[in-house]
């Protein structure tokens, strides 16, 4: 199909505020589910959130949906991607005012933690939570920053597999996820972020996030529940 054809087909997947993707195309081979953040510093007792004082609870909310979505898409061989948000151990890569803005909440970057340094590459509390863990083969992102794109080699990942369409999940919602959504439009992609597979700090603005993606006929792409894409992912599984 020409990427000047406007005539496209509604997608497989009922989603806010257009069936996903807007042209229909929808394949194992360039769809990936992105898993953004589930890492132990995120979503964990002791980690940076936790320390930070916020209720954990919002933070593994996402988890079982995501598990189902990763169990569905893994046996239909759609690529799986994770990222880590973490610094170097010597904090090289870590700016003055993001380490000075943790520590006034008590929460330093690069400071011990009952999970390690916090959010340094390499600890207990850097790594991918348990539950969530990657399979040998998935891409796993470390990026220093919010979004997945800055300073990175995601793009050029997406590029050499052929993926056009990602699947967003993760925490949090307005910040790493909400941040590389934008950062993904911005360079052509189509994104669909699951609702009940991601999470916010803070209820207000999980949904404000949730909102702003349906400005605009769709600003940044859609997004939807966990059980909407399973069923848009069978739908387009039986019509290859």
């Amino acid at each position: 199909m020409s990427t000047s054809d406007t005539s496209y087909k509604n997608g497989p997947v009922e989603a806010n505020p257009y069936k996903w993707p807007y042209n229909g195309d929808l394949r194992p081979e360039n769809t990936a589910l992105v898993v953004i953040d589930m890492q132990v510093d995120f979503c964990s007792p002791g980690g940076y959130v936790d320390k930070m004082g916020y209720d954990l609870e919002a933070m593994r909310r996402p988890i079982e949906p995501i598990q189902q979505v990763l169990n569905t898409m893994r046996a239909e061989n759609y690529h799986i991607m994770y990222t880590r948000e973490g610094h170097r151990p010597d904090l090289s890569d870590l700016p003055p005012n993001k380490r000075w803005r943790s520590r006034q909440i008590a929460a330093g970057i690069g400071d011990p933690g009952p999970c390690g340094r916090i959010l340094v590459r390499g600890e207990p509390g850097w790594d991918v939570i348990p539950e969530l863990a990657p399979k040998a083969g998935e891409v796993i992102i470390d990026k220093p920053g919010k979004g997945t794109f800055f300073s990175t080699d995601f793009g050029l990942i997406l590029k050499l597999k052929g993926i056009d369409n990602l699947i967003l999940v993760g925490v949090t919602t307005d910040v790493c996820v909400h941040t590389t959504m934008r950062e993904a439009n911005d360079r052509g992609f189509e994104c669909l972020l699951l609702s009940d597979c991601t999470g916010a700090t803070d209820i207000g603005n999980h949904e404000s996030a949730l909102k702003m993606i349906t400005m605009q006929g769709g600003v940044f792409g859609a997004h939807t529940d966990s059980q909407k894409l399973l069923k848009g992912l069978a739908e387009a599984s039986n019509t290859r």
